[in-house]
């Protein structure tokens, strides 16, 4: 008798230990579409687009009124997600540019915290322009050089009937394109349930940037053909989060997987209700360029809310690595996003710096209700706003908040000078850039040369052919 009561209790010492252990090492899966405006999601009152999934997912977990992307593109958002900073700092000041390799990244942290890695859709950080192609297996830059132990991955945007890349080896797929990335996630997720390991799943989406041909289940409720298929496409995408969250549930663990959703950039000028009455669309440092749609559920874990606190895509790497207790150094030390993880207990955040933007020659900081943009990097062409009583941007009150005003000022143009620094590569142990920059359209690589018959043949790639077969480019005789 004594013998089981000893087996009851240690059997219940063990669960409440295995309980502690898994909500201390929560699955993470980071969900990101390719601009999708904060306005094109039915929570936020869209007034034709229907989103179920997306709406059930922010009912059951917190919504953000105000998350930000950290560029108004899609490369830099992409770089600030890996790695805590502003993307400007990284070697990816626009789309199109490679992460620098001395960068610290989140999916790196995790796997010496035991985590398996996986990327799944687009990756638009390896410096190659253009049309999404599959990614090469030497390529320098591919997800597995940032710490990604598996990835399925298209060089940029990718469409309807995918061609992407697992590890270096093509592979053909039917179907939208959203549904596709996320079942092979969550293959990627079953094969780490069984083999009881903690993972991080990337789903960045193609949808809904062009060439937008959404299939014809989701377009077929819109009566303009080109809104049509831009919105269908984002149809596809709702649709795939509810067969995210229905295989999280199927698989039993969906209260020990944070799942967290966002936009890499604001909406395009396509869709006119894409921002809401925001100011701005994509490529703007106006709210509707970088407000985009923001969701974290942990079902369990974090109770329903809808808050009002800024927060950006610079502070989920901060906000893991400070609710998985990872050391310090699993970031560089200078770094743009703060750990926000009080908010999944209910409480308000307190930001030490605000949240800074940095594009082409603009800059802006957001602290709290105020935004302070800067035109231009090397001017004096300021102007302040109220975004709780503007949110449109319409009136600078720099002369109403002169404290304020000066305050941010100050910080902004602090900012610049750090941001400038590290763009030189001030931050790294080398104190400078080692791997040269790249920047080229993969039509003009001599890599991918021997794909071009096989490329040239689909439809997204067949204005490229008919240019470079036309008109041979010279040859730049790229590695």
């Amino acid at each position: 008798m004594v013998t089981l009561i000893r087996s009851i209790l240690l059997t219940g010492l063990l669960c409440a230990t295995n309980s502690a252990s898994a909500a201390a090492r929560p699955n993470i899966v980071l969900v990101m579409a390719d601009d999708q405006g904060w306005g094109q999601v039915g929570y936020n009152g869209h007034p034709i687009l229907k989103t179920p999934h997306l709406d059930a997912m922010a009912a059951n977990g917190i919504r953000f009124n105000r998350f930000y992307a950290a560029g108004p593109v899609c490369s830099p958002t992409r770089a600030s997600v890996l790695t805590g900073r502003t993307h400007f700092r990284t070697g990816v000041p626009s789309h199109g540019h490679n992460l620098c390799l001395q960068e610290k990244t989140l999916p790196q942290a995790l796997k010496r915290a035991g985590y398996t890695t996986g990327h799944f859709g687009k990756w638009h950080l390896n410096g190659v322009r253009g049309p999404g192609v599959p990614i090469l297996g030497d390529d320098a830059n591919h997800p597995g050089r940032y710490g990604f132990d598996e990835w399925l991955s298209a060089s940029n945007y990718y469409d309807r009937d995918p061609l992407l890349s697992w590890k270096g080896k093509f592979e053909q797929f039917k179907g939208d394109s959203s549904v596709i990335a996320v079942a092979e996630a969550l293959k990627f997720m079953k094969r780490q349930k069984k083999a009881d390991k903690s993972f991080l799943a990337v789903i960045w989406y193609g949808s809904p940037h062009n060439p937008q041909w959404a299939v014809e289940e989701d377009r077929k409720h819109f009566e303009d053909e080109k809104l049509g298929n831009h919105l269908g496409e984002i149809v596809g995408i709702d649709r795939s989060i509810g067969m995210l969250r229905r295989g999280l549930r199927k698989m039993g663990i969906e209260e020990n997987t944070l799942v967290w959703y966002c936009s890499d950039n604001g909406g395009l000028n396509l869709d006119p209700d894409a921002v809401g009455n925001l100011r701005g669309h994509k490529g703007s440092m106006w709210e509707g360029g970088i407000r985009v749609p923001g969701i974290i559920e942990w079902p369990g874990h974090i109770k329903p809310a809808i808050t009002d606190f800024p927060a950006s895509t610079m502070d989920i790497m901060p906000t893991m690595i400070d609710l998985l207790d990872l050391p310090a150094d699993s970031q560089l030390a200078i770094r743009d996003g703060e750990s926000i993880a009080t908010l999944f207990k209910g409480k308000t955040p307190k930001r030490n710096h605000a949240i800074p933007f940095r594009y082409n020659r603009h800059s802006a900081i957001i602290d709290g209700d105020f935004k302070l943009i800067a035109s231009s990097a090397r001017t004096d062409a300021w102007a302040l706003y109220d975004l709780k009583n503007d949110p449109g941007e319409s009136t600078n009150v720099s002369n109403e908040h002169p404290e304020q005003f000066a305050r941010m000022k100050a910080e902004l143009t602090a900012m610049i000078a750090s941001v400038d620094a590290s763009a030189a590569g001030k931050d790294y142990p080398e104190g400078k850039i080692v791997q040269t920059p790249r920047r080229d359209f993969w039509h003009e690589l001599d890599a991918y040369r021997p794909h071009f018959e096989r490329f040239f043949k689909r439809p997204e790639y067949s204005g490229i052919g008919r240019k470079v077969n036309g008109k041979p480019r010279k040859n730049r005789k790229k590695k």
